[in-house]
């Protein structure tokens, strides 16, 4: 922006500079031409008043050391009668002989320069011719300082123009960056970023619109933690209920498994409330996929072997770093589980794989179910065709997309669903 600026007015400045240069540069010409032979012409007329009066050579010699041509041999006079020149000339008999036929002022071009031949009609010599002689550099006297004069106001002139552009393309260029660096700062979760109302009319207008809607946008999450907070916190009485009902229940497997779940249900309301709370900062601490498939797995091996369910992990043994919070990944993958366990019949095989590669891990989770018949809705949020609330797999999606990776859902070769999120790896 600010270099176009500068160039649009460099080109159009140019060329207003050149359509008064070039006519000015013309009439400096003209003027000295001018001013050369109007000088001409006074030498000449100087004469006359002496040849009027008497058409000897002495009297002529003298009135012609009396003028400023004359004392530079510039100057020459013509009689016709007796025939005769007296001082310096510089044309040729056929010129003046054209000259005295003509009976006006008139110019000879030389290549040197230009005689100016003024005719003098006299009583006793007929018609005498006064011979002015203007060099060459006297015709273009000043021309060429004036036009290095001219071209320097010119130049200035656009430079001028052309500063006065880069300043107003600055400040318009830097009111843009503060409006850039203030959306990707509120793209990457600062709330608090605010820029000056600064810049030209409409860019002001600009900042002014985004430090409204930072302050809304800031007013509307600050009011969606709140609720968030609220609910999670109101489901602290019915998990008190079931913690005390659980302890009911004595001892054995199945009373310590359903203690565990509570327990851990617990953990999880708490963790969203702290969230809520925190203004949902990302954690960029990261986690170890790995950990993570190895920890839940013995939390839902206990179900799967309840239910009869044959299960198998590989690629848990190898260390797998994902730029992703631990709690993050794990309610991904409990949600791809409990997928699992929701939508097929009990003694249903899946298995859990992760997959390391260069740039990325997969973390794949499939089964020998019936499969999605629709995936599109199965991954759009808040669509489900089995009665649940179809956030699960958008769950998933956005904690992959966090990351810069993705979601992939299909069918596998146990002949199930196949659900791939792949963890751009740390």
């Amino acid at each position: 922006m600010r270099r176009s600026l500068v160039l649009v007015a460099l080109a159009a400045t140019s060329m207003v500079a050149l359509a008064f240069l070039i006519p000015l540069a013309l009439v400096v010409k003209n003027a000295a031409y001018e001013r050369a032979i109007g000088e001409a012409e006074k030498q000449a007329n100087a004469l006359i008043p002496a040849l009027v009066i008497s058409q000897k050579a002495a009297d002529i010699r003298q009135a012609m050391r009396t003028t400023k041509y004359g004392t530079q041999q510039r100057l020459a006079v013509h009689i016709a009668v007796p025939a005769g020149t007296y001082g310096t000339s510089h044309i040729t008999g056929a010129n003046l002989e054209e000259a005295r036929n003509l009976a006006r002022a008139s110019t000879v071009e030389r290549p040197d320069g230009i005689s100016y031949l003024q005719p003098l009609a006299t009583s006793a010599s007929g018609v005498a011719i006064i011979e002015a002689f203007v060099p060459q550099e006297q015709l273009t006297h000043g021309v060429i300082g004036t036009w290095w004069l001219l071209a320097g106001v010119a130049v200035g002139l656009v430079a001028g123009s052309v500063f006065v552009a880069d300043r107003l393309g600055a400040r318009a260029v830097k009111a843009t960056r503060r409006l850039a660096e203030g959306a990707c700062a509120m793209g990457q979760g600062d709330l608090s970023v605010r820029v000056p109302v600064k810049g030209p009319p409409e860019l002001a207008e600009v900042g002014k619109a985004f430090n409204a809607m930072a302050e809304r946008v800031r007013h509307l999450l600050a009011a969606e933690r709140e609720v968030v907070a609220d609910l999670s916190h109101r489901l602290r009485t019915p998990l008190t209920a079931l913690l005390l009902d659980a302890d009911t229940l004595g001892s054995g497997p199945g009373a310590d498994r359903v203690r565990e779940a509570v327990q851990g249900l617990e953990r999880e309301v708490d963790e969203i409330i702290k969230a809520a709370r925190s203004g949902l900062q990302p954690d960029n601490t990261g986690a170890d996929a790995a950990s993570v498939v190895r920890d839940r797995l013995v939390f839902w091996s206990a179900l799967a072997d309840d239910q009869e369910r044959p299960w198998t992990v590989r690629g848990a043994d190898k260390p797998a770093p994902v730029p992703l919070a631990r709690t993050d990944l794990t309610a991904a993958l409990d949600a791809l589980l409990g997928n699992v366990f929701r939508y097929t019949p009990e003694g249903t095989r899946f298995a859990v794989t992760l997959v390391h590669q260069a740039d990325l891990v997969a973390l794949v989770v499939e089964d020998a179910g019936p499969g999605i018949p629709d995936i599109d809705q199965a991954v759009r949020r808040g669509a489900s065709g089995g009665g649940s609330t179809g956030l699960g797999l958008d769950i998933a999606r956005r904690a992959a997309e966090s990351t810069g990776g993705s979601l992939r859902v299909d069918r596998g070769p146990l002949g199930g669903a196949r659900v791939q999120l792949r963890l751009r790896r740390l």
